[in-house]
This record gives C-alpha cells, sequence and structure tokens, in this order.
C-alpha cells in the first residue's frame, strides 16, 4: 500500500517527467517534420533551376535525332560531368516510364519507371515529392519529378527527375544526442530533489497523523502511548493532531462499552436453542446465530438474501409482512427436512429507524423456536386418546350389553348364564391386559420403571422361562417351541424386562402360527466390526407373514396388520411396542423381518457390554 509521500512523490515526478518527455518528443517531431521539409523544398527549387537553366538541352535529348547522335556516349559524358558537381542524381524518363538517361548508371540497366508516384504525377502535369527506399540504390531517397515540355505548345516529351540520398533525422541529430540527454538528466534529478522535498514537507505530518489513526484501530488504544505531535507549521496539521487525539480518549471508552454490550448479546445468541436472524429492510441477513446456521445448514449467512439462505418462501412472506405493516407478526412454519417434519413458531419483530413512522424501519428480528415435539406429543396424545378409546370401547359395550342380558334373564337357563358370564369374563381380561400394557409402556416410556438395575444373566435360563409361560398355549395348538442358545452366553440385562419382551415374541408367533408348526427362538453373539459385538435375540414362526408396506410401522402403539384378527386373537396392540421399548432400554433395537406367506422373523439386538 502507497505513502502519502510515495504517492506524491511518485505522481509529481511522473508529472515533471511525463511532460519534459512530451515537450521532447513535440520538438523532436516537430524537428524531424521540419527536416523533411526543408530538405524536401530545397529538392524541389534546385530541380526547377536546373530545368529552366538547362531547358533546351534537356529538350533536345528527348528527340530522336539526338538520341541516335548520342549513341557515341557523348550524353553520358555530360552526365559523367555533372556528377562531379553534385551529388544529386539526374533522371530523364520517357512517357512510356524508359529511362533515357541517368547520372548514376547506364540507362538499359534500369527498370522501368512508369508507375513510379512522381513520374506519374509528372506525367499528369502535377509536381509531388516522394521519400522512400530506392529499388535500383537499396537507400533512402527523396524524389521530385517535373514534366519536361516542348517548346511549342504543352506536350509533354518527358520526365526531369531529381533525387538526393538523404540520411534520417535521427542519424543526423544523433552526434549531438549526448550533450542533450546530459543536460536532460541534470535536470531531471533537480526536478527529483525538489519534487522529493514538496513531498517530505507534506508526508511526515501526514504520517504522524495516520499513525495517531492507526492506533484507533487497535483493541483499546491507549491514549498515553499515542505518537509524538506532528512537527508541521500548517495550521490544518495541526488542528487535525489535537482532534485526532480527542476522538481518541473518547473512542476508547465507546469501544469498551461496545465490546462488554458485544459480549454478553454474542453470548445470549450462542446460548439460545432457538434460531435467531437480524435482517435489513431488503431481507438482506446481517446477523445469524449458531442454531440458525444448524437448522438451514449456512456457513456464511451474511449478506445472503433470507430466501436465499433458508429456502423457505414462508418465512420470507412472514418477514415481508412485518415489515410492510410494521408491527410484529407471530406465524407457524413447517420444515421439511433429512425425510422428517419440523414445525416451528415464527416471531418477526421489527426494528425501528431514525425517523418515524411504518416506512423508516432498518430490518426486524426473526425467531424461530421449534415445537417440533410439543406438536408431536400433541399427536401422540390424541392418537393414544383415540387408540385407547377404540380399544376399550367394544369390551366395555361387550360387558355391558351383556350384564344387562344377565339383569334381564332367567338364571335358570344355565348355559345362556354361564355363556354370557364367560364373554363378560374375556372381555374383563382383555380390559385387564391394555391396561397392564398400557402401565407398562408408560413406565418404559417415562424411565420410571422399577428394578432397572441390570446383571449378567445367562441368557439360555431367560428364554427357557419366557417360553415356559406360552408352553400352555403353543400345546393347545400342538406348536413346538425350540430353543438355540449358548450355555455359556451372558448378557448384561434386567431379567425381568427382557423375558416380558421374549415371551411378547413367543406369544405372538403362537398365536398367529398354524397349528402343528414350529417357533424356533435363537440367541448369538455377532461381530460387528473389529471393536464391536453385539447379541442378537430372535423369535422366528410360520405364520402368515407381514407385508412390506406394514414392515415400518408394525412397532407402534396399537398397529395392527389385521384387527379383527388380532382381536380374535386377544391382542392389545401394544405387545410389539412394548418389545421395542425394552431393547431401547437395554441401549439396544428391534427389528423385523417377513415375506407374506413364509413366516416372520423378530430380532432384538443388545450391544454387547464386558462382564464385570
Amino acid at each position: 500500500m502507497k505513502t502519502i509521500f510515495r504517492k506524491s512523490f511518485s505522481l509529481l515526478l511522473a508529472l515533471v517527467l511525463g511532460i519534459s518527455i512530451c515537450f521532447s518528443g513535440v520538438v523532436l517531431f516537430f524537428m524531424n517534420t521540419l527536416y523533411y521539409e526543408i530538405n524536401t523544398r530545397n529538392l524541389e527549387h534546385i530541380a526547377r533551376v536546373i530545368l529552366n537553366l538547362t531547358a533546351k538541352e534537356i529538350e533536345s535529348c528527348f528527340f530522336p535525332e539526338f538520341r541516335e547522335a548520342s549513341a557515341d556516349g557523348v550524353l553520358y559524358m555530360q552526365w559523367e560531368e555533372i556528377m562531379q558537381y553534385t551529388p544529386y542524381r539526374i533522371t530523364l524518363i520517357t512517357p512510356d516510364g524508359q529511362v533515357l538517361a541517368d547520372s548514376l548508371g547506364e540507362a538499359e540497366t534500369f527498370e522501368n519507371h512508369r508507375y513510379r508516384p512522381e513520374v506519374e504525377a509528372a506525367l499528369s502535369g502535377k509536381t509531388i515529392t516522394a521519400r522512400r527506399i530506392s529499388r535500383s540504390f537499396g537507400e533512402q531517397r527523396l524524389y521530385t519529378a517535373l514534366p519536361v515540355r516542348a517548346p511549342a505548345g504543352d506536350t509533354i516529351l518527358g520526365v526531369f527527375r531529381l533525387s538526393l540520398s538523404i540520411p534520417s533525422f535521427w542519424s543526423r541529430v544523433a552526434p549531438g544526442a549526448l550533450p542533450f540527454l546530459l543536460a536532460a538528466v541534470i535536470m531531471a534529478a533537480v526536478a527529483a530533489m525538489v519534487v522529493y522535498a514538496f513531498s517530505r514537507s507534506l508526508s511526515v505530518p501526514a504520517s504522524h497523523l495516520a499513525d495517531i489513526a492507526a492506533a484507533a484501530t487497535r483493541n483499546n488504544p491507549d491514549p498515553g502511548k499515542l505518537p509524538r505531535p506532528a512537527v508541521s507549521d500548517i495550521r490544518e496539521f495541526q488542528e487535525l493532531d489535537t482532534a485526532l487525539r480527542s476522538m481518541l480518549a473518547e473512542l476508547r471508552q465507546r469501544i469498551e462499552k461496545a465490546e462488554a454490550q458485544g459480549l454478553r448479546l454474542e453470548a445470549i445468541l450462542n446460548g439460545m436453542t432457538e434460531a435467531v436472524f437480524a435482517i435489513d429492510e431488503k431481507l438482506r441477513i446481517h446477523l445469524a446465530n449458531p442454531a440458525a446456521r444448524r437448522l438451514f445448514d449456512i456457513r456464511e449467512a451474511e449478506d445472503l438474501l433470507l430466501i436465499e439462505a433458508t429456502r423457505s418462501s414462508a418465512l420470507e412472506e412472514c418477514a415481508q409482512k412485518a415489515l410492510e405493516s410494521g408491527i410484529s407478526v407471530e406465524s407457524e412454519l413447517t420444515i421439511h427436512q433429512n425425510g422428517g417434519t419440523k414445525y416451528f413458531q415464527v416471531f418477526a419483530a421489527p426494528l425501528p429507524g431514525s425517523g418515524s413512522g411504518k416506512g423508516n424501519l432498518q430490518g426486524l428480528v426473526m425467531v424461530l423456536s421449534d415445537v417440533t415435539r410439543i406438536r408431536r406429543l400433541e399427536t401422540v396424545r390424541k392418537d393414544f386418546v383415540a387408540n385407547v378409546s377404540h380399544e376399550l370401547r367394544t369390551p366395555i359395550q361387550l360387558v355391558k350389553g351383556f350384564s344387562e342380558n344377565l339383569l334381564e334373564t332367567d338364571f335358570s337357563d344355565q348355559e345362556q348364564t354361564r355363556r354370557f358370564l364367560e364373554i363378560i369374563s374375556r372381555n374383563a381380561r382383555r380390559m385387564e391386559d391394555l391396561t397392564e400394557d398400557l402401565l407398562l409402556l408408560m413406565n418404559l416410556e417415562s424411565g420410571d420403571s422399577p428394578g432397572l438395575v441390570m446383571e449378567a444373566t445367562p441368557l439360555k435360563e431367560l428364554l427357557s422361562e419366557a417360553a415356559g409361560i406360552v408352553q400352555s398355549a403353543a400345546a393347545k395348538k400342538g406348536i413346538t417351541i425350540i430353543i438355540s442358545c449358548p450355555e455359556n452366553l451372558i448378557a448384561r440385562v434386567n431379567s425381568s424386562f427382557l423375558i416380558q419382551g421374549v415371551f411378547n415374541l413367543l406369544d405372538n408367533g403362537v398365536k398367529y402360527s398354524p397349528p402343528d408348526t414350529t417357533v424356533y427362538v435363537r440367541a448369538e453373539e455377532r461381530a460387528l466390526d473389529k471393536s464391536a459385538r453385539e447379541i442378537v435375540i430372535e423369535v422366528a414362526d410360520q405364520g402368515p407373514g407381514i407385508a412390506p408396506e406394514h414392515l415400518e410401522r408394525i412397532f407402534e402403539r396399537f398397529y395392527r396388520v389385521d384387527r379383527s384378527r388380532s382381536r380374535e386373537a386377544g391382542g392389545t396392540g401394544l405387545g410389539l411396542s412394548i418389545v421395542r421399548h425394552i431393547a431401547l432400554l437395554h441401549g439396544g433395537s428391534a427389528e423385523a423381518e417377513s415375506h407374506v406367506g413364509e413366516g416372520s422373523v423378530f430380532r432384538i439386538r443388545l450391544p454387547r457390554q464386558e462382564q464385570q
């Protein structure tokens, strides 16, 4: 970066040298033009003098009788005598361009000159001067040609041409260039010294002022460590020095205050979970906190339009509405990201400018609060109430209906009374199972379940205990339960919860498998990678299978593939949801694999933990 000294010195020096060079160039150009103009005029004047003095002799050269009489060389002897006294080249040219005579050579050796510029002009009655490289001698010459007319009349007998070998102007002035250049160098040195002194007189006090101004750019500048006052006899510099020092002292106080406020504001914005944007009146972002950058995956939000950074027309519409109305605006925003949906409560507050009225706004602040969890909880609550109500409605109506029938029925009919009581008992058990499953699921979701202690337990014992619970129901359908688990496979689990999860899977397998089939229970340890391992518990049945569109939702609460068949089997719709929460409680996961008509396989994956 240039300083005042370098800028003024280089500018003034370039100006002086430029003017000198331009002046010298103009002078040399004028001298060059004058040099050739003088030579041109002299050559034309001499040609006319020679032609006037020897008009009769030159005219006679164009008559055939004279040329025949001159065959003995008399004419060329005359040219040789002429060349002894003049540096000029004299050429006589016939109208058809043939060289009749030339003072520098034999006429027969020259090519036709009909289309030389000066010859063409002379044959048309004009006189011009040309400067070019001679084709005959290969040197630069100056040419002029005059028409030779007959003694009587205007008939042009031929052309009288006079030429001179003229050196270039630069070769003429070269011998005297050295003194001229020396004088120019001395003058340039003197001019540079003058310019240097003038530039220093401006740059020294200006540099002191620049040092003071530069001190203001440092963090928390100390007025006691400022550069010394600028020494200058220029009043403006002295006043500027005093003003800068006073401004710097005030600036230090304001910087300290602004830094403290900035740190507080930055801490607040960085600690906020809500996304915050500061936007100007043209909807260009000036500030975005980390939460906003993460939400919209923005790297550099500054100087981006709101629609460019967020790609949300709804958010832009909300901001535009707040700017146009001049009042705060609230709205809801839905964002689809990574295959999911998020809901935000948007609050846009205008920032008033220096004036008053709606049109004097300098921008607005937008705050986006994530209400996805609240919306999802509301949806879950609504679905839960609807599902529970739907699941309880049928058994309640049955209990109510058959109990009313009992009150109106003659108890003497013991068979009918027994049938009514069995229906009431079955639906009461169904409501009891549903209530117990709901309480268990609620405890699992809240983490408030008692007995969450994890203990190292052989898995085969747990699988056998779970199989024993459903053995009676399996025997009624002729279903065989086969357990496959290594004796030494031990895992840190909560025994009661894991038994409950495996029981739910076995219970479903027995309920939905056809009679005289087999349900398999397997547990084994598998390697995930070189450093991680897991324990997989599988329950495989030979039931009707599950269609692919149902597999993704099979672990949701109250979700049934076939509602009528599930109710007939006595299911509550919460068994697989309980299995999933038990797996999550152990840090694992639950999954299902099935093909229609080929049975189903349910897995509980548990992370392998070192035994203590």
